[in-house]
């Protein structure tokens, strides 16, 4: 399946639990990435920040990240978190669910900055504070360049219905909205 207008493709193989990607490009350059990954679900929701968080933080991630493909069931996408990069795919959610299929790879920095240069238009550059909360880990999201001053909050649950502790620098709702998708922010 071809993802980029540079004209890349991504071949995945499968033999039990070991895959393999080939990334050729038409300059006849051909990079060959074997791991073994295992498929994940995420059931995630987002929220708007409205109050200082920062103090609360553990823990502050650089990111950067490109999307190697976006459609209507699936993105494919790399990141550089600090000093590691991950390739990930995931599906859409699930019919009335916020619960979604997910399988993440660690990767070379040095090969995600390179597939970053054939990617789709656009990039995400932002900064990540874990932030506890009770017995869960807000991960919220400050944007810098072009989404300068948007914040964002998610949350990883185990069921769609799972109870979590909402602290008081959290805002509206934004779970299911497409204008907070981050595949929607590089355009």
């Amino acid at each position: 399946m071809a993802f980029c207008e540079n004209s890349v493709a991504l071949c995945v193989t499968k033999n039990r639990n070991l895959h393999g990607v080939t990334l050729s490009s038409t300059e006849g350059t051909e990079k060959n990435l074997n791991f073994t990954l295992k498929m994940a679900t995420e059931t995630e929701r987002k929220f708007l920040v409205k109050g200082e968080f920062r103090h609360l933080a553990v823990k502050e991630i650089k990111i950067i990240q490109s999307y190697l493909s976006i459609d209507t069931e699936k993105t494919i996408r790399l990141r550089i978190a600090d000093d590691k990069a991950f390739l990930t795919v995931k599906s859409r959610p699930k019919k009335n669910s916020i619960t979604r299929n997910e399988w993440e790879v660690q990767i070379p920095v040095k090969d995600a900055e390179e597939m970053m240069l054939v990617c789709l238009p656009g990039r995400i550059v932002k900064t990540r504070y874990l932030v506890p909360s009770g017995k869960h880990t807000f991960e919220v999201d400050v944007f810098h360049e072009k989404n300068e001053g948007l914040i964002i909050a998610e949350i990883e649950l185990t069921s769609d219905d799972e109870y979590f502790d909402k602290p008081s620098w959290l805002g509206d709702e934004v779970t299911g909205m497409p204008q907070y998708y981050n595949a929607n922010l590089i355009k």
